[in-house]
């Protein structure tokens, strides 16, 4: 059985321990690979190594380390087909959202390569007589990441990106469920020119991640999981002094106007709430018809669009979306269904025991369509991560702004309209991070910054963009006085010529 290893110090065959976890094929069912789980010692290697290179690289002129970010951005580019193959047949999403992972990271790292300009500091001169005052920002010294399964290219890459081109090294924890492509990932950076140590993989569990938050030489360390583990993450991470950002979960939602273009909606809504199987937390799960007339002409055209997704495995270019990533996982997605069913929602169109001729073993879950879900019920409070569409119903323009706003997560909302004033008047007043006006996935390029509120982040500094800039440097101000002398006073200031 093939032995995923850690990346330490730019090389692998460094497991230590009897410690594995399995690695699937969700599109067979078959378990293809072993990753070795790591523990405190191994984190401990990690972080010696990074001490060693971390101030020379600080020191290294921002140019430089640009030139290291454009030579990466190159290579993953090259690589993108085998990325895109390998996170395909561990993760199961198909091959085009597989890349689309790759590419929203990608432009991350191309925001990093202009990092000489984005870490500029300030600079006030005659604040006071003879007084100058000016900040920079310098790095934080060794972050950590810990990422989830769903986008195992993409969310390391904001991360790691932004972390390393501002000045510091870089220890990832990825999912254990995925972990080939961030191991893929450190090689290249390897490859691009970055010094041994800059940017190591360790895997594990718990025991990785609470080594990871204990650490007294780790400064900042970024996550992205379910809300209760964010939650977690950033209360022990910040008791042990460290800087913390840790996006949780998501509900969002998608309200639609009565003069919304429903042809339109339909479509965003497919791709939005079945694309990667569901497991985004910018999915789009919740869709609020406003008015009973939207509700049952958005439903009738619903219907026979979702029942013409085609789900296959991940290497089908046919496919809309693949089998979800674990057997847990499709346990867990179908129990949110039946547990929508009993509460007294209507399941139109039903994934449970959904199965794929000649691949009856893999992690598949047919699209689901549920109507008549209300606010009150559990389906709906909480987050189902996968291919499942829930309908909840709004008389009224207010109670579709009520709806996302006093939900537990705040991560994402969508506005489906063609009146000006509504759409400026939702964005204005609903009460969640990202908002999206005719958008279905309100991911924020990479120049601007990623990041929900409520129970989607703890931390108050967003990923990415200049946020993420400003979450992984720490400013220093200085202000300084160089008093005039006379000429030839003993005090004179003396200018050195060349001679």
């Amino acid at each position: 059985m093939r032995i995923i290893d850690h990346f330490i110090s730019g090389g692998t065959g460094t497991a230590t321990g009897a410690r594995t976890h399995q690695v699937w094929n969700p599109s067979t069912g078959e378990v293809q690979a072993q990753v070795a789980l790591g523990d405190k010692a191994l984190l401990d290697r990690a972080v010696e190594n990074a001490k060693k290179v971390q101030p020379q690289w600080a020191q290294t002129n921002p140019q430089r380390r640009a030139r290291v970010m454009f030579r990466y951005k190159e290579l993953i580019e090259a690589n993108m087909e085998e990325l895109a193959r390998l996170l395909s047949s561990e993760h199961g999403k198909v091959i085009d959202d597989a890349k689309g992972d790759i590419q929203r990271g990608l432009e991350v790292i191309e925001y990093a390569c202009g990092i000489p300009a984005v870490q500029m500091g300030q600079y006030t001169g005659g604040a006071g007589p003879g007084i100058d005052v000016y900040s920079m920002r310098q790095p934080l010294g060794i972050g950590a990441g810990i990422t989830p399964f769903n986008f195992p290219a993409m969310i390391p890459m904001w991360m790691f990106g932004m972390a390393i081109s501002a000045g510091n090294a870089f220890i990832l924890k990825p999912s254990e469920r995925d972990p080939s492509v961030p191991v893929r990932l450190a090689e290249l950076f390897l490859e691009a020119g970055a010094p041994e140590g800059l940017l190591q993989v360790v895997h594990g569990d718990k025991e990785m991640v609470d080594a990871i938050l204990d650490h007294p030489d780790i400064a900042g360390v970024s996550f992205v999981g379910s809300s209760d583990i964010a939650h977690y993450v950033y209360q022990r991470g910040v008791a042990a002094g460290k800087r913390v950002q840790a996006m949780g979960g998501a509900k969002n939602h998608g309200i639609v106007m009565p003069d919304a273009d429903l042809d339109q909606v339909v479509n965003d809504l497919t791709g939005a709430a079945f694309g990667s199987a569901g497991e985004r937390c910018m999915a789009l799960p919740v869709v609020v018809p406003v008015g009973e007339d939207t509700a049952e002409r958005l439903r009738e055209k619903l219907i026979p669009a979702i029942r013409a997704l085609r789900v296959g495995v991940s290497s089908d270019p046919d496919a809309h979306y693949g089998p979800v990533v674990t057997p847990e996982h499709k346990q867990r997605v179908e129990h949110w269904i039946d547990t929508a069913e009993q509460e007294g929602a209507e399941i139109v169109i039903d994934g449970r025991g959904f199965s794929l001729q000649g691949h009856e073993n893999g992690f598949y879950v047919g699209p689901t369509l549920i109507d008549r879900v209300t606010p009150q019920m559990k389906s709906y409070q909480e987050e189902i991560f996968g291919p499942v569409l829930q309908i909840v119903r709004a008389n009224d323009f207010e109670e579709a702004v009520r709806l996302p706003s006093e939900h537990q997560y705040g991560n994402g909302v969508a506005i489906f309209t063609r009146n000006g004033h509504a759409a400026r008047e939702f964005a204005a007043r609903v009460n969640v991070g990202m908002v999206g006006i005719n958008v279905p996935i309100p991911v924020p390029v990479s120049y601007h910054s990623f990041g929900g509120w409520k129970r989607s982040a703890f931390g108050d500094t967003n990923q990415y963009g200049t946020e993420g800039l400003k979450f992984w440097t720490k400013v220093k101000t200085v202000t300084q006085r160089w008093p005039d002398g006379s000429p030839t006073g003993e005090n004179a200031f003396v200018i050195p010529t060349m001679g």
